[in-house]
C-alpha cells in the first residue's frame, strides 16, 4: 500500500467519519483511480469508521505543514 498527495486528494471529500467499506464505495463512486480503491482494500477492517485521512495516512500534510500566510492572499 502506497499513498501520494495525488491518490489521498481523491479522499478529501469523503464522508467522515467512515468505515473501510464506506470508503471504497465512495471511491468507486466518485472516479478514484484504481491504485486508491486497492489500497483501501489492504486497510484493516476492525469494524470501526475511520476519523479522517490521517487514519488511513499518518504523514497525510496538513494546513500547518505548509509555511505560507494565507492573510496575503
Amino acid at each position: 500500500m502506497y499513498w501520494t498527495l495525488e491518490l489521498a486528494s481523491y479522499l478529501e471529500d469523503a464522508p467522515w467519519p467512515a468505515t473501510k467499506d464506506e470508503l471504497i464505495d465512495f471511491s468507486i463512486r466518485s472516479g478514484a483511480p484504481i491504485e486508491v480503491i486497492e489500497n483501501l482494500q489492504e486497510l484493516e477492517d476492525d469494524g470501526q469508521p475511520y476519523e479522517s485521512i490521517e487514519e488511513i495516512w499518518p504523514d497525510y500534510p496538513t494546513k500547518d505543514d505548509f509555511f505560507f500566510n494565507e492573510d496575503e492572499y
